[in-house]
């Protein structure tokens, strides 16, 4: 019989789905969700930072690492790719934002349990989604490479940036891989731009995560994509300098996220 609470849901029934609801996003959501990301960082700046830095590690560990082992050429896919794994790291920053929106008090010991924690939820199907996309990237980088580089030599770094910014075969390579990776990452950002902080914050499925995702950036283009264009920019940016300016841009970027999540979708 149904409940009174709920008169159409009888008693052990499965609570209803969550109905989402999409809102076109405009360049003052845009303004607004990226102060308030600003805003969350100088509230608790050694914990938001804690994150940058460590994200900043685990690119300068993984790039070091390549290059022991003279995969000099995989540096590109991982320059380019590394931001791409981004919104998995920024679970706890999602946390932090969330706490913040609420009034609740950010506890350090708390935040990072809620991150480990994540393994628990669909954030590990995500996690899946974002993996499979960086080494398809590698695998694109590594065929053009040999499509247009095979018989140039490259064990340093310094040879492959001679090669690939001097020699018309590495401006074939370029143009083919920009479109090639702008492409992957149109298609990638559009998947989880919202999908990740919407994990966070509702009991749903990745799939459902990813299909919101791609309405929000479908209800407003123009706005969405400018904007993954502005966070590819600023995270190639970032990298540059031997990722230090990681440590500094990534936690402003995670906490825009969430505020951009919080303002374009709503649930019943």
């Amino acid at each position: 019989m149904p409940t009174d609470d709920n008169p159409d849901q009888t008693p052990g029934a499965a609570p209803p789905p969550i109905r989402l609801h999409v809102t076109a996003a405009t360049v003052a959501d845009i303004k607004t969700a990226l102060a308030a990301g600003w805003r969350d960082m100088t509230i608790r700046p050694a914990l938001s930072l804690f994150f940058g830095l460590v994200y900043a590690a685990f690119g300068g560990l993984l790039m070091a690492g390549f290059m022991v082992f003279d995969q000099v050429w995989i540096l590109i896919a991982v320059g380019v790719g590394f931001p791409l794994v981004a919104p998995f790291l920024a679970a706890g920053l999602y946390e932090m934002s969330r706490r913040h929106a609420r009034g609740e008090a950010v506890v350090t010991s708390e935040v990072l349990l809620v991150v480990f924690n994540q393994q628990r939820r669909e954030f590990g199907w995500m996690a899946l989604v974002f993996l499979f996309a960086f080494w398809m990237w590698a695998y694109q980088v590594r065929l053009l490479l040999a499509l247009f580089l095979q018989h140039q030599p490259s064990q340093t770094l310094e040879s492959l940036a001679t090669l690939v910014f001097t020699t018309p075969e590495g401006f074939g390579f370029l143009a083919v891989g920009s479109c090639v990776g702008a492409a992957l990452a149109t298609a990638l950002f559009s998947l989880t731009v919202i999908a990740m902080p919407l994990l966070m914050d509702k009991d749903i499925d990745f799939v459902t995560a990813m299909i919101t995702s791609v309405k929000t950036v479908r209800a407003s283009p123009v706005v969405m994509l400018g904007w993954g264009a502005v966070v590819g920019a600023l995270s190639l940016l970032a990298i540059a300098p031997m990722f230090v300016g990681v440590i500094f841009i990534f936690p402003v970027l995670g906490h825009t996220s969430w505020h951009l999540y919080e303002r374009l979708v709503s649930a019943d």
